[in-house]
């Protein structure tokens, strides 16, 4: 396997689309650890530290493995791939049931680039609700996190109100369009399924911490 590996690297165009794919990923992994602006971090990570102490985590701890750990961080990439994923599928059973959009099914190439841009607007949509909300539970923990959050400020009071709210949308929604932008990329300029690509490395980049839990927890 390996040297299957190094011989690939002595082809120019696969060597190129290798490197690339590794940048952009690279790129993807550094927008999952930039944290929005206004929020506490240390707070935030006694919050989930809270929560892992009394095994509450449940669905928070499945996002964020898909996530690769930029949800716990309250990144600008916290809302990750799943957005577009939600679109994709949202615009394939509306396939089925709309005339319109089977019509572009059928058309070829043009129908799926159409079907493809629709499916960007509604990825916009979707991100633009879930990081109102992300801001919502930033400004009132305790109603997500429970007990573990009680009497912790994530958000400073002197920047909690509509200008935190806006500032998330605005930095949440940009990181998932930046992530599925250059999902794209890899698809078409890399190798392999972009997307895929990038929820396999979320969920890689969080085993060494997954491990260590189970280590601490069962050893």
């Amino acid at each position: 396997m390996l040297s299957a590996f190094v011989n690939s690297l002595k082809i120019p165009d696969l060597r190129r689309r290798i490197l690339l794919t590794l940048a952009l990923v690279f790129i993807c992994r550094f927008v999952a650890n930039v944290p929005t602006p206004g929020v506490n971090m240390s707070e935030l990570q006694k919050i989930f530290a809270g929560m892992a102490d009394s095994n509450e985590r449940g669905f928070l701890a499945f996002a964020d493995l898909f996530s690769g750990g930029a949800l716990q961080r309250f990144a600008v990439g916290a809302l990750g791939i799943m957005p577009y994923i939600s679109a994709s599928i949202i615009l394939q059973l509306m396939t089925a049931v709309v005339p319109g959009l089977e019509r572009l099914a059928r058309e070829g190439d043009v129908g799926r680039q159409k079907i493809s841009q629709y499916t960007r607007y509604l990825t916009l949509a979707i991100c633009a609700i879930q990081a109102f909300g992300a801001s919502w539970v930033a400004l009132h923990p305790e109603q997500l996190f429970g007990a573990a959050a009680f009497g912790r400020q994530v958000v400073p009071p002197e920047i909690a109100g509509i200008g935190f709210r806006l500032m998330t949308v605005l930095t949440m929604t940009t990181g998932t369009m930046v992530i599925m932008w250059l999902g794209e990329q890899i698809s078409q300029k890399g190798i392999g399924n972009g997307i895929s690509i990038i929820i396999t490395v979320n969920i890689v980049s969080r085993l060494p911490q997954a491990l260590a839990v189970a280590f601490e927890k069962y050893a």
